[in-house]
C-alpha cells in the first residue's frame, strides 16, 4: 500500500498537465500512486495522461463519460486510492521539489493525525511568486497535534482542499464527499477539520498555486457563483447532524456572511443584472443562520436592503478616492513644508560633534556603520552619535542607543546641522550634502558581482535599480571604504563619482581579525549547537537569472545527513530573501526539526561567522569577510556561468576561488566526506586569497576610520584617502 494517493482532476488544461505531472514523478520521495481522472476533457489532456500512464506505472487514469465537475472527478477517483493518505492536487498547479519527503516525515513525526495542513505560493502569470500571507498560522501550532477547538486559527487559512493531506480511513469513516458545483471546497473542508481529533501543520510551502491571466474557474463571470449558498447549507447540516459542533455555528455563521459578501464585492465575479438577487439570498441565508451572537459590525448590511447596501459601497468607494487625494494633497503640502523647513535649515551652523548613522536601510545598529559607531564612543566620546532606524526595527535597539526615524521632524533636524554621516548604503534625496559634512560611504564587503555603473551593461540584473538616480546620490560621498586594491578599482569603476578611496579596511571585520576562541559561543548555546560540533555555514547568494532570486542549489537536509555526526550546517541566506518564500521552501521546517539551524534572522553576521568552523558558498561576498578567520572555505560553483552572465562578475572566483571548488553536489560531499576541505591545497588557496582580499584588514580599521576621517588624526600610510588609484587597472588592462 502506497504512503499518498494523489488523485489529480483534469478539464481543459492541456498547457500545463505535463507540468503538473512531472512535478509529482519527479519527486524524490516515490512512495505514491496517481490517479489521475480526466473530466472529459475536450482538448488534449487524455491522451496526454495516457502517454504518462504507459510510461509510468504509477499512474492511473479514468477516463469520465461525461464532464461531473472538479467536486465530483475527485470522488470518482476515491475508490480507487490505496494509500494512506489521499493528496488532491489541482491539474494546473505543481507540487514543489521535495514536498512529498516533508509530508511524509512531517506525517511520521506527529503520529499520522487525520489531516495535515501545508503551506502553498501563489504563482502568477506573470512570472511573480508570493508565499501565503498566513503562513504564521502553520508555524505558531508547534510540532504536536491539535484539534479546531484548541487551535482555531487554523480556520483561518485558506479553505481549500489542495493545502492538505487527509488519512483515507479518516475520510472513510465518514463518508466526506465533494459536492457538485462551484466552491465544493467548502462543504469538505470544514467539516474535515471540525470533526479531526488530530490535526498537524507543516510550515512548508508544498504547492505551487498558479494563478493564470485567464481560466480559473472562481475568477469567471457566472450565475454559478450562486452554488456558495448551497455549500454552505451543506456545511450547516452536517453541523446539525453532529450536535458537538453546534458550537461552530456563530463562526460558521459569520464566515459564511464575509464570503458571500466577498464575492459580490469582486467585479468579476457575478453579472451585474445577477447582484441584487445574490445579495437577497445570501441575506436569507443569514437570516436563516442567524445565532444569538451579536452581529458583527461589517455585516449589519445584511440585515438591510440591497440598495442599503449599494449606497454603502458607493459612499465607501467616494470615500476611498476622497482619502487618496486628501494623502496626496497632505504630501505635497508637507513636502512643501520640508523643503522650506529643509531650506531654513541649510542657513544654519553644522555640529562639529554630531555624527549620524545608518545601516542596510534603516535596520538597525549593524554592519561596518555599527563597528565605527562604537569605535567612536572609545576614541570620541564627544561627538554624539545618533542612528536612523526604521519604526519597525526600534524594539531590537539596545537601551543606550540614541535614534530617530526616517523623515521624521527629529530625523530632519539631526541631519540637517551633522557633520558626518556614515552608511553602508545610500542616503535618502532629502539628505542634503552641505558644505563641510562628511559623508563615509562603508559598503558592505568586497563586491564580486557588478555593482553601480557597472548594471548599465545587464538589463536584467539591474531590474528595479535607477542606476543614474543611485549615482547622483554617490555623489555625496566624501570616503569610501575599501578592504582591498580589488575593492578600490571596482567603487573608482563602478561610481564614477567625486569620493576619495580610504583604505581603512572594513570596520566590522575587525572582530573576524582579532577573533578569540569562544567568541562564537553565544550563538552556539543559543541555538544549542554542542561545543564539540564541526560547524559548517552554508550562505548562498541571490540569483539574477531567476524571478525572485532563490534557487534551492541543493537539498540543505541531504548535506546535513552527508556531514554526519559531529557536524551541525547552518544556513543563511541572503537578505534580500529572508522575507519571501525561499524559507518557505523547506528551511523553515529543517529548522523547527533541528536537522539544520537557520541563521538567516541574526542580525550581526559576524557572530554566525565566528561562530562556525568553515564556509561553504557559491557567490556571496561572504567569503571575502570569512577570509580573515583564515578557516576554510569550499566554493560550490554548480551554476557559474549562468550568474556571471546575467549579474556580471569582476573576477572568476573559480580560477581565484579561496578553497576547493565543486561544481555539483557529489563533488561538494565528496570534499567533506574525505576530508579535503581542509587539507593542504585548501590552506594553500586561502593564503593567496587573503593576501589579495584582506590587505588592509588588520583589526584596526574601526578606530583608524574614526581617527583619521572623523578626528582628522593621522594613523599610517595606508590609512589616508586616495584618488582614484594610478597604475594598471586589472579590471579594465587600462592605465
Amino acid at each position: 500500500m502506497p504512503r499518498f494517493s494523489i488523485i489529480v482532476p483534469v478539464f481543459k488544461v492541456q498547457g500545463f498537465l505535463a507540468e503538473c505531472l512531472d512535478s509529482v514523478l519527479g519527486q524524490s520521495y516515490a512512495d505514491f500512486e496517481v490517479i489521475a481522472v480526466d473530466d472529459c476533457s475536450p482538448d488534449g489532456c487524455g491522451a496526454i495522461l495516457d502517454a504518462y500512464a504507459e510510461r509510468d506505472e504509477r499512474v492511473r487514469v479514468l477516463h469520465l463519460p461525461e464532464n461531473v465537475g472538479l467536486g465530483r472527478a475527485r470522488n470518482a477517483g476515491m475508490p480507487y486510492a490505496t494509500g494512506d493518505f489521499l493528496f488532491f492536487l489541482d491539474s494546473d498547479d505543481t507540487l514543489t521539489p521535495g514536498a512529498l519527503r516533508a509530508v511524509a516525515d512531517r506525517l511520521d513525526e506527529a503520529g499520522d493525525p487525520e489531516v495535515l495542513v501545508f503551506d502553498y505560493a501563489r504563482t502568477y502569470w506573470w512570472g511573480g511568486t508570493r508565499r501565503n500571507v498566513l503562513a504564521e498560522v502553520l508555524a505558531k501550532a508547534g510540532a504536536g497535534t491539535f484539534t479546531a477547538d484548541g487551535y482555531p486559527e487554523i480556520l483561518e487559512l485558506l479553505m481549500v482542499v489542495w493545502n492538505k493531506v487527509y488519512r483515507r480511513d479518516y475520510v472513510t469513516a465518514h463518508g466526506f464527499r465533494f459536492p457538485p458545483g462551484y466552491y465544493e471546497d467548502t462543504p469538505w473542508t470544514f467539516p474535515t477539520l471540525l470533526s479531526a481529533r488530530r490535526i498537524a501543520t507543516l510550515d512548508r510551502i508544498c504547492v505551487n498555486y498558479r494563478q493564470r491571466r485567464q481560466g480559473n474557474i472562481l475568477s469567471t463571470t457566472s450565475r454559478k457563483h450562486f452554488d456558495v449558498h448551497d455549500q454552505y447549507e451543506r456545511v450547516f447540516a452536517y453541523v446539525d447532524a453532529h450536535p458537538e459542533l453546534a458550537a461552530w455555528r456563530p463562526y460558521l455563521h459569520r464566515k459564511m456572511g464575509e464570503h458571500c459578501l466577498d464575492i459580490l464585492a469582486k467585479p468579476d465575479r457575478l453579472p451585474a443584472r445577477d447582484k441584487e438577487e445574490f445579495f437577497r439570498r445570501t441575506a436569507d441565508l443569514f437570516r436563516k443562520h442567524r445565532t444569538r451572537e451579536p452581529v458583527p459590525a461589517e455585516l449589519r448590511v445584511l440585515e438591510g436592503s440591497y440598495v442599503r447596501y449599494r449606497t454603502r459601497q458607493r459612499a465607501a468607494d467616494v470615500g476611498g478616492a476622497l482619502g487618496k487625494r486628501a494623502r496626496q494633497a497632505r504630501t505635497a503640502a508637507g513636502g512643501r513644508l520640508k523643503r522650506g523647513w529643509s531650506w531654513a535649515h541649510e542657513h544654519r551652523s553644522l555640529d562639529p560633534n554630531l555624527a549620524v548613522y545608518s545601516a542596510f536601510s534603516h535596520r538597525g545598529v549593524l554592519g561596518d556603520p555599527a563597528a565605527v559607531h562604537r569605535a567612536a564612543r572609545d576614541l570620541a566620546p564627544h561627538i554624539r552619535g545618533v542612528w536612523v532606524v526604521r519604526e519597525d526595527h526600534v524594539a531590537d535597539l539596545p537601551s543606550d542607543i540614541e535614534y530617530v526615524t526616517p523623515d521624521s521632524l527629529a530625523f530632519r533636524e539631526i541631519t540637517a546641522r551633522a557633520t558626518y554621516f556614515v552608511n553602508n548604503v545610500n542616503w535618502p534625496w532629502h539628505v542634503a550634502k552641505r558644505p563641510g559634512s562628511v559623508h563615509v560611504h562603508t559598503h558592505q564587503g568586497t563586491p564580486l558581482k557588478y555593482m553601480g555603473a557597472d548594471l548599465l551593461g545587464k538589463p536584467g540584473a539591474r531590474q528595479g535599480f535607477d542606476v543614474p538616480q543611485m549615482l547622483r546620490r554617490a555623489d555625496r560621498w566624501d570616503h569610501s571604504l575599501v578592504a582591498n586594491r580589488h575593492s578600490e578599482l571596482v567603487w573608482n569603476r563602478a561610481y564614477p563619482c567625486h569620493f576619495a578611496s580610504a583604505r581603512t579596511g572594513s570596520p566590522r571585520n575587525d572582530v573576524l581579525v582579532n577573533a578569540k576562541p569562544g567568541d562564537g559561543a553565544a550563538f552556539r548555546a543559543r541555538h544549542g549547537i554542542p561545543e564539540d560540533h564541526t560547524v559548517v555555514l552554508y550562505a548562498p547568494t541571490r540569483r539574477d537569472y531567476v524571478r525572485g532570486g532563490h534557487v534551492d542549489r541543493f537539498d540543505p537536509a541531504r548535506f546535513a545527513a552527508d556531514l554526519g555526526e559531529g557536524h551541525t550546517l547552518v544556513v543563511r541566506l541572503h537578505p534580500s530573501l529572508a522575507d519571501g518564500p525561499a524559507r518557505g521552501m523547506g528551511l523553515a521546517e529543517l529548522h523547527r526539526r533541528g536537522i539544520v539551524v537557520d541563521a538567516t534572522d541574526e542580525p550581526r553576521v559576524e557572530e554566525v561567522m565566528l561562530a562556525s568552523d568553515a564556509l561553504v558558498t557559491d557567490y556571496s561576498a561572504l567569503m571575502f569577510d570569512y577570509a580573515n578567520l583564515d578557516r576554510p572555505i569550499v566554493v560550490h560553483a554548480d551554476d557559474w556561468g549562468a550568474f556571471a552572465a546575467s549579474r556580471g562578475a569582476y573576477l572568476d572566483i573559480t580560477a581565484s576561488a579561496p578553497g576547493h571548488v565543486s561544481r555539483s553536489y557529489r563533488e561538494l560531499a565528496w570534499l567533506f566526506t574525505s576530508g579535503s576541505w581542509r587539507d593542504e591545497e585548501a590552506a594553500r588557496l586561502r593564503a593567496g586569497f587573503r593576501a589579495a582580499f584582506c590587505e588592509f584588514d588588520d583589526g584596526r580599521a574601526a578606530q583608524r576610520v574614526v581617527r583619521t576621517l572623523m578626528l582628522g588624526e593621522p594613523d599610517t600610510p595606508e590609512a589616508v584617502s586616495v584618488p582614484a588609484p594610478g597604475g594598471r587597472d586589472v579590471l579594465t588592462g587600462t592605465r
